[in-house]
């Protein structure tokens, strides 16, 4: 460690936490991936009094597992992941964790290093005067790719009456986010000399007119689908492959598309929007040849704001006489994970989702502390009931 820290001290902890490059290797070519962080983690709680163990989601990639508190009542699972983005063009130096005009800077800052930190600080604070129940700490790799860490963590069987997915929301309580598919459309066309219409079947072409239907069905369609926290459904086309030369019609041309999605849809809805988008368009131009090939997928989450879990941090964040706002968050999170296994998940966390990737990261040191103090209020309340 970089110098002494005091158990429970959430700002120090973040700020070694930030210190380790953790780039996810499957995003970043030379990411280190989180192994030296998860390793100093587990050093800092077992001297903090958790039961630690390191789990292998991957060669290499390990989850925290800590554990606090005494086994066989309630229990409660609170998770962050380890893993980061790349630093390139940052505005500032990423594994250098300065705190400027309260504010502490870093790759990694707000998404999420000092979510687990304070969850961590609030896990011991609770569990100081004892708790009837065990909080169960998860710090998990590769959320950033395909969220390895967490299932690893499910599969293992570790289960919970509830979760707390320490993501940057500005202290704002998130009981819903988006989901998201990913999907190919390979058009088939034929290739021939620039000049040979006659015989020439331009995939490129061909392909454009199913994205632009598919535009048109999400201005028609999806734009009247709402959600109360989350808006609209969307899609977009990512990437656009096709062509080999200027002089030569095109015999292939792939689409990669992403829909987001919300709470009522699943993966297989945006198979079947793409697949009757081809045939629109097939109805009028007959030589269209294209298949659907579906993707990786995540759902979306959403518990109901009268859980219990929901409760106990609006009371908790009303007895700091702090605002407790229901948001929905756009992007996608490990809570939808626990809530599929029958862990009810809501986002709660410091610093701000719009700084995650960005340029410049930072997270403000007063809401790392207030996060801490309403955590651990949350803990001792759920055991105490």
């Amino acid at each position: 460690m970089r110098q002494a820290m005091s158990r429970g001290d959430a700002v120090a902890l973040t700020r070694e936490l930030v210190a380790i490059d953790s780039r996810n290797p499957s995003l970043v070519p030379d990411g280190p991936g989180e192994g030296a962080c998860a390793r100093l983690l587990s050093g800092i709680l077992r001297d903090w009094g958790f039961r630690v163990e390191l789990q292998e989601a991957a060669p290499g990639r390990p989850n925290v597992i800590a554990r606090i508190g005494s086994v066989g009542g309630p229990s409660l699972i609170l998770n962050g992941h380890l893993d980061t983005v790349g630093v390139e063009r940052m505005s500032h130096e990423p594994w250098e964790p300065t705190v400027r005009d309260g504010r502490l800077y870093g790759r990694g800052s707000a998404d999420m290093k000092a979510g687990i930190a304070a969850m961590c600080a609030a896990a011991w604070h609770a569990a100081k005067s004892g708790i009837a129940g065990e909080v169960i700490v998860t710090a998990v790799a590769d959320e950033e790719f395909r969220s390895i860490g967490t299932k690893a963590v499910l599969d293992s069987g570790i289960r919970a009456d509830a979760a707390i997915v320490t993501e940057p929301t500005q202290l704002a309580i998130c009981t819903a986010h988006k989901g998201f598919v990913w999907a190919d459309l390979d058009v088939r066309g034929v290739a021939a000399h620039g000049s040979r219409y006659d015989i020439g079947v331009d995939a490129i072409a061909l392909a454009s007119l199913v994205v632009a239907d598919l535009e048109q069905y999400q201005q028609r369609v999806l734009a009247t689908r709402a959600h109360p926290l989350l808006g609209r459904p969307s899609l977009h086309a990512s990437f656009i492959r096709g062509g080999q030369g200027l002089s030569t019609y095109p015999d292939r041309c792939t689409v990669q598309y992403e829909r987001r999605t919300i709470p009522g849809e699943v993966p297989g809805d945006f198979a079947r929007e793409l697949a009757e988008a081809v045939a629109r368009v097939r109805a009028t131009r007959p030589e269209l040849d294209a298949v659907v090939i579906p993707g990786f997928s995540q759902d979306p989450n959403e518990v109901p704001e009268s859980h219990a879990i929901v409760q106990a941090l609006a009371r908790a964040l009303a007895a700091e006489g702090a605002p407790a706002p229901i948001v929905g968050l756009a992007c996608w999170t490990d809570a939808a994970l626990f809530t599929a296994a029958g862990i009810p998940a809501i986002c709660f966390g410091p610093g701000d989702i719009a700084l995650a990737h960005a340029r410049e990261e930072f997270v403000p040191v007063r809401e790392i502390e207030v996060a801490t103090t309403v955590l651990t209020s949350v803990i001792r309340s759920w055991f105490a009931a």
